[in-house]
């Protein structure tokens, strides 16, 4: 089969004759349809190296089902698939508590087991989420972001007419802003830095003056009038920066909440001041990881993958609107340059097979 693997730190390469992945129990083949390239796959392939090498790395990814271990599982082949990245061990305290997402011995497609830049990857089957009618390949390989932005949602108590800002209109700040706007939450605001950004906040329904270029002047002024000088109520840090940590702090009410969401670009400190705005403020902090997924529980929106798949199925969703380039698999290095580089703007890249 075709696939991509990363040898070692700052080098991927392309193959067309690599062996296809030998099922072991419990596992299925899946034919990848579809797979995004994460903002983490940048750093993995240039800076820090992933867990084991070589590995196809890729882990926002879809397909059907084409071979399974057992005969037993036959009627899942053909069958259409979203994929959780996650595989945890079962065993440790949050796995027996059903909270997966913080594992603490997991195993992960794309970064410690081959994920999804290949034609063919061996998953577990308790790792599938059955796609419904109407929803595509393209839409399911968004499944693991908006599962994250949902998680990070869900992490905060959060009120229709309560003033939300997400600071950071990346991948993860769009679709948490897609979904508090699907949530009818009425007084979200966003803190971007791209005028493409604004553009496609707005046509998701942000009204214009509820974003804010970095750029263009003093964010916290911006807030302070819009709030009448109260601060918001919630704040979700999807940057992973001093900066923007910080200025959370001064721009959340008394009695508000913050959520830290992005991933940070190296170390993050507090200022004795920052400090004690947390304790005068008697503030709420979170910090939220992953996503949650509860495999074969079925029960409507259950799981933060439940729940986006839910509002996948009524159709006022459209994750597939933030895909700004479809590449073949053989372009997959061209995207990762786009991202490395910032040659050109984007903000979900997507390699379709």
């Amino acid at each position: 089969m075709r696939a991509w693997k990363l040898e070692k730190i700052g080098q991927i390469r392309y193959y067309e004759d690599v062996r296809e992945p030998e099922l072991k129990d419990g596992e299925v083949l899946i034919r990848v349809k579809s797979t995004g390239i994460c903002g983490s796959d940048i750093p993995r392939v240039y800076k820090t190296g992933a867990h084991n090498m070589p590995l196809v790395i890729g882990h926002e990814f879809s397909g059907v089902v084409e071979k399974t271990m057992s005969s037993e599982d036959a009627e899942l082949i053909g069958k259409r698939m979203g994929i959780f990245p996650l595989i945890p061990c079962k065993t440790c305290p949050a796995c027996l508590s059903k909270q997966y997402e913080m594992c603490s011995n997991y195993s992960y497609l794309g970064s410690r087991v081959d994920g999804g830049f290949a034609e063919y990857v061996a998953v577990p089957e308790w790792n599938l989420i059955e796609l419904p009618e109407g929803v595509t390949y393209e839409q399911a390989a968004m499944l693991e972001p908006m599962a994250v932005a949902v998680h990070a949602m869900r992490q905060l108590q959060i009120h229709k007419y309560d003033t939300v800002l997400v600071c950071g209109a990346g991948t993860i700040g769009q679709l948490l802003v897609m979904f508090l706007l699907d949530g009818g939450i009425e007084n979200v605001y966003v803190i971007g830095n791209k005028c493409f950004q604004k553009q496609v906040l707005m046509d998701m329904g942000l009204p214009e003056d509820h974003f804010f270029d970095d750029k263009s002047g003093d964010a916290a002024a911006w807030i302070s009038e819009k709030t009448n000088g109260q601060g918001v109520n919630a704040y979700f840090e999807c940057v992973g920066r001093n900066k923007t940590a910080g200025q959370a702090l001064s721009m959340v009410s008394a009695g508000g909440q913050v959520c830290f969401v992005g991933n940070p670009s190296g170390d993050m400190t507090f200022s004795q001041n920052d400090y004690w705005k947390i304790l005068r403020k008697q503030l709420y902090i979170r910090g939220t990881w992953n996503s949650s997924y509860l495999g074969d529980d079925k029960e409507a929106e259950a799981d933060d993958w439940h729940y986006v798949i839910a509002r996948l199925k009524t159709g006022k969703i459209h994750p597939e609107k933030l895909i700004t380039h479809k590449l073949g698999l053989n372009e997959l290095e061209k995207g990762l340059t786009i991202m490395r580089d910032k040659t050109e703007d984007y903000i979900k890249i997507m390699v379709v097979q």
